[in-house]
């Protein structure tokens, strides 16, 4: 059975974007505008030789209401059906409170999860990605989804622990 990985995160943190790179697809809906992503949207991708399973989700806010609900609910499904959890943040907005919440739902779980702080490109990604290590969650990687920066060393981070499996 392929590894799953899944992408959570705040709403146009870039988990799309991500999705369709790691795909090598545009399977996923891009635009510059929250909710666009609804459920849960599955692709296959391959790494050098490892295959494994990406899961898109919508963003979680904390605060949802109606159809948004769902849209949140499909996210927390993801995190259940994953093997491991990519939690993408946006490097250039910094830590939110969305953020928070969401790192507290996912240290209940009991899934490996890897802080991600993207759009690290044009600026100082050291500095910009600093407070979310106060999420407690380990090591921050920073990558550039729209441009690939940092995806081949998240994806070597994250496929290699599913190997020994």
């Amino acid at each position: 059975m392929l590894p799953v990985l899944a992408l959570v995160g705040r709403p146009n943190v870039g988990k799309s974007t991500l999705f369709n790179r790691l795909t090598n697809s545009r399977d996923a809906l891009v635009a510059d505008f929250p909710g666009l992503t609804r459920d849960r949207k599955y692709g296959t991708a391959k790494f050098e030789e490892r295959q494994f399973i990406v899961i898109d989700t919508g963003g979680i806010t904390g605060d949802e209401a109606g159809i948004d609900a769902e849209m949140a609910n499909q996210s927390l499904l993801a995190v259940d059906e994953a093997d491991v959890v990519i939690f993408l943040v946006d490097a250039r907005a910094g830590l939110t409170a969305a953020d928070r919440g969401i790192a507290e739902y996912l240290r209940k779980q009991q899934k490996t999860v890897h802080v991600v702080a993207n759009k690290v490109d044009g600026i100082d990604g050291d500095s910009e990605s600093a407070d979310f290590y106060t999420l407690g969650m380990g090591d921050v990687q920073q990558i550039a989804a729209a441009h690939g920066r940092g995806i081949a060393q998240l994806l070597d981070l994250t496929l290699e622990p599913l190997e020994a499996d």
